[in-house]
């Protein structure tokens, strides 16, 4: 197979009519040009081109060669323009992997919107806990919560990750508002077995860190189905505000100990690292970042209840 390169050069000098015009308009030199067209046909073992003091024309094998070149040379600047537009211009398959709760909750909500801006767009998207691989799965997009994104991606930051000591105000009602991390071994607490040890939680206060020893009559590895049994009175429960925001803002859940918080995770979009980013990633991840700046909307005039 011949250098594609050459071939595309031949077809310029005939379509110049000439060595110069071709070097004028192709930005490289005259003498780099005629080298060019002169290995192409020691390759073919054929003259392309006749060369005399009165110019230059095209042999009969040449013109032949020249109609498939200049074919080349339409779809190389086809291709060219079809990748720039690509990258200027969302469309396409996006294919996008989001938790169960956020994804459900944040995410699957802003797609009406990301599809009506960007109707040449379609989106593929997958909701689940496990941790998948952008190459081996061939996702484009991942959102994911951690409290430090991967060092082998590139992450964009979309929100914090904020939980929260809550109950019912029945709860608290029958039980008591806790006034210390230490009165919280006197309650109820429901625990997230993802989020540490059995019986401790680990929080982040004005002095530092301290760790509670607690004790429940629930331990789950769901935060939504773990939310729904503090919502029936159980118990109390750390709670991701992302979930359990409207019923923070509505009053139906209480926050207690508000100057202790578990450590801070984030939500991240995260993609493989790419010299230019496909305009759909970038599309999908800045319309996130709208939706959710500069204070998440579930954050926002959130209700809690002190002794």
């Amino acid at each position: 197979m011949q250098d594609l390169n050459d071939m595309v050069a031949f077809a310029r000098v005939v379509d110049a009519r000439g060595f110069s015009e071709a070097a004028r308009r192709m930005g490289v030199s005259k003498s780099r040009l005629s080298k060019t067209v002169a290995r192409l046909e020691r390759a073919l073992g054929v003259r392309l081109l006749h060369r005399s003091t009165r110019g230059l024309s095209v042999t009969e094998i040449g013109a032949a060669f020249y109609e498939h070149c200049t074919r080349v040379a339409d779809e190389a600047l086809q291709a060219a323009e079809l990748v720039s537009r690509l990258q200027s211009e969302p469309r396409g398959v996006l294919k996008v992997t989001a938790p169960v709760a956020f994804g459900r909750l944040h995410v699957a909500p802003a797609v009406a919107e990301f599809l009506a801006r960007h109707p040449q767009l379609s989106l593929d998207m997958t909701v689940t806990d496990r941790l998948v691989d952008l190459v081996d799965e061939g996702y484009d997009l991942a959102i994911r919560i951690a409290r430090e994104a991967s060092p082998h991606l590139v992450a964009r930051e979309l929100a914090p990750v904020r939980r929260v000591i809550c109950a019912t105000p029945e709860y608290f009602g029958r039980h008591g508002v806790p006034a210390t991390p230490l009165d919280l071994e006197a309650h109820n607490c429901l625990h997230y077995t993802r989020l540490g040890p059995r019986g401790e939680w680990r929080l982040r206060g004005t002095r530092g860190e301290i760790v509670v020893n607690v004790k429940g009559s629930l331990r789950i590895d769901d935060d939504d189905a773990l939310s729904q049994a503090v919502l029936s009175g159980l118990g109390i429960a750390l709670l991701p505000t992302f979930i359990i925001g409207g019923e923070l803002q509505s009053g139906r859940l209480q926050a207690v100990l508000s100057d202790y918080v578990p450590l801070e995770r984030h939500v991240y979009a995260v993609h493989l690292p790419n010299l230019h980013l496909p305009a759909k990633v970038r599309a999908f991840i800045e319309l996130l970042q709208a939706r959710f700046a500069p204070v998440p909307y579930w954050d926002r005039g959130r209700v809690a209840v002190t002794e």
